[in-house]
Order: C-alpha cells, then sequence, then structure tokens
C-alpha cells in the first residue's frame, strides 16, 4: 500500500478531482481528512466502501480562516501529522465571470482568496511540522487557464498563476527538509462545471485539445498520487499540465 501510515488532507475534496484524489488515496492506503463545503457527493461515493472508514469528512468554507484551523486542529488530535497536503480547492467567477473591463474587485476578491491564499492558509498551517519530521508533499492546484489566458478568466488565470509563483518559492525554501511542492494544472476535466458549459463551449474546448477528448478526475488523481509518493522524491517547484496537448511547456 503505496500511502500506508500516511496521513494526506484534501482540501475541496467532496466532489470532482477532489473526490477522485481522495479516492486514490485511501485505495492506496492513506487516512484522508476533507474539507468542503459539501461533502455530500463524497460520502455517497464512500458508501459501502471498506477503506471509507479511513475518511474524515469535514463540512465547512476553505476561504474561512477560523474554519480552516478548527479543521487542521481536529485532523491533528484525531489522524495526527499530515505528510500530504492536495490544496484543490478554487473555482473561477463562473457565472459572474466576463470580460475584465466590466468586472468588479469583488469578484477577483473572492477569486483569489478561493483559489490562492486557501492553498497559502493551508501550506502555512503544515509546512513547519513536516519541515520539522523532514518530509512532506504539498501539491497545490493551478490550471491550464494560467497559461493560455483564456478570455474571460483574467482573476482566475491570475490566481492560478499566483499559485505556480507559491509553489516554486515554497519548494525551495522546504526542499533542504525533505518536503517536495508541485503544482497541477488541468485543463478540461470532466466535472459538474463543466457540464453547466454550454454545447458550443465544449466543442471547442475539445477542437483545442490535441488529444480530442475531455479528461476526467480520475487522470488528474493519477498525477497527484504520484507527485505525494516517494517516486516523486526528486520532483520538486515543479507544474505538471494535465490538459491533453492544449499548452505545452
Amino acid at each position: 500500500m503505496k500511502f500506508d501510515n500516511r496521513i494526506a488532507v484534501v482540501t475541496g475534496g467532496g466532489q470532482g478531482i477532489g473526490a477522485a484524489a481522495v479516492l486514490r488515496f485511501l485505495e492506496e492506503g492513506a487516512r484522508v481528512a476533507v474539507l468542503d463545503l459539501n461533502c455530500g457527493p463524497l460520502d455517497g461515493q464512500l458508501a459501502g466502501l471498506a477503506h471509507g472508514s479511513r475518511c474524515l469528512c469535514v463540512s465547512g468554507d476553505c476561504t474561512d480562516a477560523d474554519v480552516m484551523s478548527a479543521f487542521f486542529d481536529r485532523v491533528d488530535a484525531e489522524f495526527g501529522a499530515v505528510d500530504i497536503l492536495f490544496n484543490n480547492v478554487g473555482q473561477s467567477a463562473r457565472e459572474r465571470g466576463g470580460p475584465f473591463v466590466e468586472s468588479d474587485e469583488a469578484t477577483w476578491r473572492f477569486v483569489i482568496e478561493v483559489s490562492l491564499l486557501t492553498a497559502m492558509r493551508a501550506s502555512r498551517r503544515v509546512a513547519p511540522g513536516m519541515r520539522a519530521r523532514a518530509f512532506g508533499r504539498i501539491v497545490n492546484m493551478s490550471s491550464d487557464a494560467a497559461f493560455t489566458g483564456d478570455v474571460g478568466l483574467a482573476d482566475y488565470a491570475a490566481a492560478k498563476m499566483g499559485i505556480v509563483g507559491f509553489t516554486r518559492s515554497l519548494a525551495r525554501e522546504l526542499a533542504p527538509y525533505g518536503v517536495t511542492v508541485n503544482a497541477v494544472c488541468p485543463g478540461a476535466i470532466r466535472t459538474r462545471a463543466h457540464e453547466r458549459l454550454r454545447p458550443e463551449v465544449l466543442a471547442r474546448i475539445v477542437a483545442d485539445t490535441p488529444a480530442g477528448f475531455i479528461g476526467s478526475p480520475e487522470d488528474v488523481a493519477s498525477a497527484v498520487s504520484f507527485l505525494a509518493g516517494d517516486d516523486a522524491r526528486f520532483i520538486t517547484g515543479q507544474t505538471l499540465l494535465i490538459d491533453g496537448g492544449r499548452w505545452m511547456v
């Protein structure tokens, strides 16, 4: 079991990519703690699974510093020190999105808070312990939107490129202590957010993807599992695009 005796935290793990990562960690032996506004979809997936008992699902707002602090206090008390952190939570402005010249600051602040500051806050909580124990894996969720600069996603692209810079700086700081920090950048992935896109938008995304199809949450979870494992011990500060070739570094 790849993650036997490891403790993993996944923010925003109630559905989509986060839930796929939770299931992958559990299958590979980890105990997993999840913080999400809505843990219902994940609870449904865990029902009947033998390893579901190794998952702690806490409903709460990842953008609330007090909620996140209380969550990590509970993880420490019930599970112990965190070995793996997947900073998955984040989102674009969605229905509030549009041209930057028509946008408002309240929307930017929300997008940056949920997509960047949550990762910094969670990392700040676990990094000292990882450094002291000379082991840790942090995987941050960015997006290929940071590189492609999609129209209508200026705030999201800014937040997700912020993740890339944060990842590189923290990786350099923690590397001497046996802690790796990497980022994953998904492209078009089948999630509930994609289900709300218009058919013509989805068709354009597929046409822009050399692989010719939209990926699955499991495609991202596989990469996260690799970066969180011992096989990736010499990989840090890297940004891995998982987008079927839409953007090539």
